[in-house]
């Protein structure tokens, strides 16, 4: 088993109430999830780059905009 160590991220609301919402087997399998992509993010350069471009895409897509991305990165 490997060794682990909490963390602590910021997520949207929805994201944080699925989380809250699910099994804690789920949990497990989610966050396992997320250390993998956070492993496979950092391996090699430029894969970073294109998972945040592919993010900015598909939250665009969603209506998400500069003024609004401005807004949530300034909340306290």
């Amino acid at each position: 088993m490997m060794e682990t160590k909490t963390i602590t991220i910021r997520v949207d609301a929805r994201a944080a109430r699925i989380f809250e919402a699910v099994s804690e087997s789920q949990r497990r399998k989610l966050e396992i999830i997320l250390s993998l992509k956070l492993s496979e993010a950092t391996r090699s350069p430029g894969r970073l780059e294109e998972i945040m471009s592919d993010i900015s895409q598909k939250a665009q897509e969603r209506g998400l905009t500069p003024d609004i991305l401005d807004s949530l990165l300034n909340e306290s």
